[in-house]
């Protein structure tokens, strides 16, 4: 990866540096990860780590142990990793590699080091964030590369890095990009991906399929407790709670989508996809929407997966693959999948607002006086080895 701008005209002053208070800037982006190949022992490692995050099984640490050790690990590993090697390619890793192709194409906008990271797998966070502390970078913006928020995606990539930046830099100042499930920008690059792939096409049906999750996390993120699922409504009706509310912000990026394209809600369908079982998940289910669909008439689809900027397993074999043949099977004529924001341009147009905006911040804060609390100065100390 070439994390600096190729090119870009020699400042006279270094414009990396937050100049009131002398600390470098970096751009941390961070994925969900993927195992180092196909081989079901390396496919074992990644689920271990995956699934036994806190919060992706949430259940006590012995239980969570128990659950992976004696009905995940012994049986999925081998399934999952025959599921990789369908979409594996001669360099690795499509999620991998996506998204160090979207660094590079973010670093040749931006005159600050930008670096890549998973939440699970290599490169670590640690890594990451290790890096960019030994060339220099005091003042770091970390994106999530998920639009919505959710315990088990937005949430830990969040917490995993402030933890591991108070033990490798603990100088370091840490900005993490909220989530931008409704922003403009956002909107108008799915909106543009879409376009390229349904031009021309007549589709009955547009499916929004999103990752799912227990509907335990979106209770959990209710501070009232009486809420979210408890009506039919709850995600339609403003309320505090849909500002950590998985499925509420799922419904408008679709809501968002559907007015930016002009589609009516007739033509547009959400569900959700990659569920466990043991308990109730959000519903309703993609698979079982493709199976229903061509027996209520809807013989044509296209796809998208707007949870995921990056192709992915889920993506690539549960999506385009299986789910086509699901629909299929069932009747349907017509399955057209569009890939996610991948290296698209439109999508490098967000990163690169994330990254002006959160350095005209620090230009406020700077014109303002330096009314930041924060007093970290560019010697500090390098990374932890």
């Amino acid at each position: 990866m070439t994390p600096d701008a190729p090119g870009a005209p020699t400042p006279t002053k270094d414009s990396t540096m937050d100049h009131e208070h002398g600390r470098k800037q970096g751009v941390l982006l961070i994925n969900l990860g993927s195992p180092n190949s196909t081989d079901v022992e390396d496919v074992r490692a990644y689920l271990r780590e995956f699934l036994g995050d806190e919060r992706v099984i949430d259940v006590p640490a012995p239980v969570r142990a128990a659950v992976l050790e004696l009905f995940i690990l012994p049986f999925r590993p081998k399934r999952s990793a025959e599921a990789y090697e369908k979409i594996w390619t001669d360099d690795g890793s499509p999620l991998v590699l996506s998204t160090y192709a979207v660094a590079d194409k973010l670093a040749d906008r931006v005159d600050v080091p930008v670096a890549v990271a998973m939440r699970y797998g290599d490169p670590s966070i640690a890594e990451g964030l290790r890096g960019l502390a030994n060339r220099g970078v005091r003042d770091l913006l970390v994106v999530p590369l998920y639009p919505q928020y959710a315990q088990s995606s937005y949430e830990t990539v969040a917490a995993k890095a402030l933890e591991v930046a108070r033990e490798i830099a603990p100088r370091m100042r840490v900005t993490i990009q909220p989530p931008f499930y409704s922003a403009p920008d956002y909107i108008e690059a799915l909106h543009t991906v879409a376009s390229e792939h349904l031009e021309g096409v007549d589709y009955d049906v547009l499916l929004h399929s999103y990752h799912g999750i227990p509907e335990r996390h979106i209770r959990k993120g209710d501070p009232s407790g009486t809420y979210c699922l408890n009506y039919q409504s709850c995600c339609e009706r403003p309320h505090p709670a849909q500002s950590m509310c998985y499925r509420h912000q799922c419904y408008e990026t679709t809501r968002l989508f559907a007015e930016r394209a002009g589609i009516p809600s007739s033509k547009l369908r959400v569900s959700f996809q990659s569920r466990l079982a043991g308990e109730p998940w959000l519903t309703p289910y993609t698979d079982k929407e493709l199976e229903r669909f061509p027996t209520d008439g809807i013989k044509r689809i296209a796809v998208m997966c707007p949870a995921f900027v990056s192709d992915c397993l889920e993506t690539l074999e549960e999506i385009a693959m299986e789910g086509r043949e699901e629909f299929m099977d069932a009747g349907g004529k017509e399955f057209v999948y569009i890939p996610c924001l991948n290296e698209h341009d439109a999508w490098i147009d967000v990163l690169e607002r994330f990254v002006r905006d959160f350095r005209a911040t620090r230009e406020l804060v700077a014109l303002d006086g330096g009314a930041s609390a924060d007093a970290h100065d560019a010697h500090d100390e390098p990374a932890a080895q």
